[in-house]
């Protein structure tokens, strides 16, 4: 069928309307394609371009060879600056359908499109390892990965020479050194030997056991920040330290304020903030984060943070706050953290989101005792659909 490509839609997708609604793979605003019906549902139907008719003056040809195949990315035929306003339009669209919030979005922020994640997680089936086909567990092998910084990459090539029998999944880290996480098997001492002759600085297992480091350090502006391989971090390392002096230069001047990082890790988004407040407390589930993180304060020499070991629905609020950071899994907010963070009314609440759609159900919620005062894409996974965004919200 011959489709006409109106709006973006999250996830990758492009709407199209016919007798109705039509998700469509591979195209952009703008174009005519003929595409075909990949699945049928109740209200809509997904498709995918079999042939561009009319195309996009923001179409380019893709960088990487596996493109289409893998299901890494999504997004490499759209130039760059094209993809940055489609994700802003997501984003406006979710906040207005969804949140009943109308505001202008402050400029996105960005950095390099390519060669930008930190982090890469392999995944290794048959001896082969790659990145899975979109919607399978088949394995996509590739020479590199134009997402990942240059020394992934290297030591990727090394890895794929080894013997990766008992192993699911390679997850390589790259900071001052390489460390590997290797998944699907604890700690082993011939998979041990068989990374060993590679340049790692630590080999990590799932049970938490290592050889040689059990982190990396990088440099969170002028702060040394750790991360082991068994917690999150965000691996576009680069535009992470942007959106971390954003936040700081947004709330200041944070003086004798009080602090809550809800979903702290090891204290990305709050350290720089305890050099400023006079407290920080973060809350955090993972025990390796929270050890991390523990690490992060004692090696920048910060007395006033405090992290406590529990997920944010368990923590009750006892104390007083100025200021909560909220940087929650995709899901969002519960109903029932919402309800304690309007019982406990601090004054401004930071919202850093992975999820369009549940950031802006969250802050329609939130609308109940907040304003917001700004919001803004920031494109931590170019080439991909996935849009962040971080707004700045203001008790009434």
């Amino acid at each position: 069928m011959i489709l006409k490509a109106s709006i973006p839609a999250y996830g990758g997708f492009t709407i199209a309307r016919d007798d109705r609604i039509i998700f469509i793979r591979g195209a952009i605003t703008g174009e005519l394609v003929e595409a075909s019906i990949d699945e049928s549902k109740k209200d809509y139907s997904l498709a995918s371009v079999r042939k561009v008719i009319e195309p996009s003056e923001f179409r380019i040809e893709p960088q990487c060879p596996v493109f289409g195949e893998c299901g890494g990315c999504h997004l490499q035929f759209i130039s760059y600056k094209k993809q940055v306003s489609m994700k802003e339009e997501i984003l406006l669209d979710s906040l207005k359908r969804i949140g009943d919030i109308e505001i202008q979005l402050l400029p996105a922020l960005t950095d390099r499109d390519w060669n930008y994640r930190h982090r890469a997680q392999f995944k290794v089936s048959k001896g082969a390892m790659g990145f899975y086909k979109e919607w399978t567990r088949d394995v996509v092998q590739f020479n590199e990965c134009p997402l990942m910084v240059e020394e992934i990459n290297e030591i990727f090539k090394k890895v794929k020479t080894l013997n990766l029998s008992g192993i699911k999944e390679v997850h390589i880290t790259y900071g001052d050194i390489p460390t590997v996480l290797i998944k699907g098997s604890p700690f082993n001492e011939d998979i041990a030997e068989r990374f060993a002759g590679i340049d790692f600085g630590g080999i990590a297992f799932e049970d938490g056991s290592y050889r040689g480091k059990g982190y990396v350090s990088l440099d969170l502006n002028g702060l040394r920040y750790t991360v082991s391989p068994w917690s999150f971090f965000q691996a576009n390392w680069d535009l992470n330290t942007k959106v971390v002096e954003m936040i700081l230069n947004e709330l200041s001047p944070i003086d004798d304020r009080r602090v809550l990082d809800l979903y702290a890790g090891a204290g990305n988004f709050s350290l720089h903030i305890a050099l400023n407040a006079k407290e920080v407390i973060g809350i955090e589930e993972n025990v390796y984060s929270i050890k991390d993180g523990e690490r992060n304060i004692a090696i920048n020499k910060i007395n006033n943070y405090r992290f406590i070991r529990m997920t944010a629905e368990r923590y009750r609020f006892r104390e007083n706050f100025d200021i909560i950071l909220l940087d929650p899994p995709r899901p969002g907010l519960t109903s029932e953290i919402v309800k304690k963070i309007i019982e406990a009314s601090p004054q401004r609440i930071v919202y850093i989101s992975c999820n369009p759609s549940t950031l802006a159900r969250d802050l329609k919620r939130l609308k109940e005792r907040y304003d917001v005062d700004s919001a803004r894409m920031v494109d931590f996974f170019p080439n991909t659909y996935h849009i962040e965004a971080v707004t700045f919200l203001h008790l009434r």
